[in-house]
């Protein structure tokens, strides 16, 4: 008896996948490599840091606000400052790092303001003055002259000031009653300090007086006092950039119709 021969189905055709109908469909979609966004962010971060590194430990631009270091620099100035010569200070911490270089007299520097008890809302700003008084140092100032140890100071940078009354008094001159000098050498202490009438005074270990190079314009060390050494924060290097501000031009945009191109890469002294 034979067996019938089994009858062979017709190939089923596959029509291709439509691409469109499995997406709407809710079928596998393509993944996305997120790498190459990982790597644009990485890059970023990296720009972040190395600029805080720099920021921080090395080079930072800074701005003259007001007239207190005229001439030496003006208002509208930007400086590049050196932070590392004095010692890099770590934010946010009481921590300074050594530097390379020891203050020295007639340096400019920036440095924290000693705390300004006439001022609460911002008691200790960022100030530019010049170094004068070194510890150990006797300083006096008659007639708006200053006497470092004895020596009358070439004038230079303070003699172009605005004219002033040296007779001027503050109360805030009275701190300097509980560092003067009485029975010496040096001229006597006036019962009542002035603008340019006090002293002396003998500048303690590890602290410095500062004062302004427009003797008659600058809240300086005559008024807040003395500064202790991890205060400093760096040197100033050159103006990289400068214009005329603080109203002196009459231009709606003095940042850009009134720059100082003179002063542009002058170094401080």
């Amino acid at each position: 008896m034979s067996v019938p021969a089994k009858k062979k189905r017709p190939a089923t055709r596959t029509s291709p996948k439509n691409v469109v109908a499995t997406a709407r469909s809710g079928g596998a979609r393509p993944s996305m490599s997120w790498r190459p966004v990982w790597d644009n962010v990485k890059s970023l971060l990296g720009a972040v840091l190395i600029f805080l590194v720099i920021r921080t430990f090395f080079i930072e631009a800074y701005r003259i606000p007001s007239g207190s270091m005229v001439p030496t620099l003006l208002v509208g100035d930007w400086l590049f400052v050196n932070k590392l010569v004095y010692g890099p200070h770590i934010p946010f911490t009481n921590i300074n790092l050594p530097g390379y270089g020891a203050p020295e007299r007639g340096d400019v520097v920036v440095f924290k303001s000693p705390d300004q008890i006439d001022q609460p809302w911002d008691p200790n700003p960022t100030l530019v003055k010049r170094l004068m008084g070194l510890p150990g140092d006797t300083l006096y100032m008659r007639d708006d002259l200053l006497y470092v140890n004895g020596m009358e100071q070439r004038q230079g940078f303070g003699a172009v000031t605005p004219s002033g009354d040296p007779n001027s008094y503050n109360p805030l001159f009275e701190w300097q009653h509980r560092y003067e000098l009485k029975g010496s050498r040096f001229p006597a202490p006036p019962s009542r300090p002035t603008l340019g009438n006090w002293g002396p005074l003998v500048v303690p270990a590890g602290h410095y007086f500062m004062l302004g190079d427009s003797r008659h314009d600058s809240k300086d060390g005559r008024f807040w006092g003395l500064v202790p050494r991890e205060n400093f924060r760096a040197r100033p290097i050159f103006v990289y950039y400068s214009y005329r501000g603080g109203g002196e031009s009459d231009e709606a945009f003095p940042a850009i119709t009134d720059i100082r191109w003179s002063r542009i890469g002058a170094r401080i002294r």
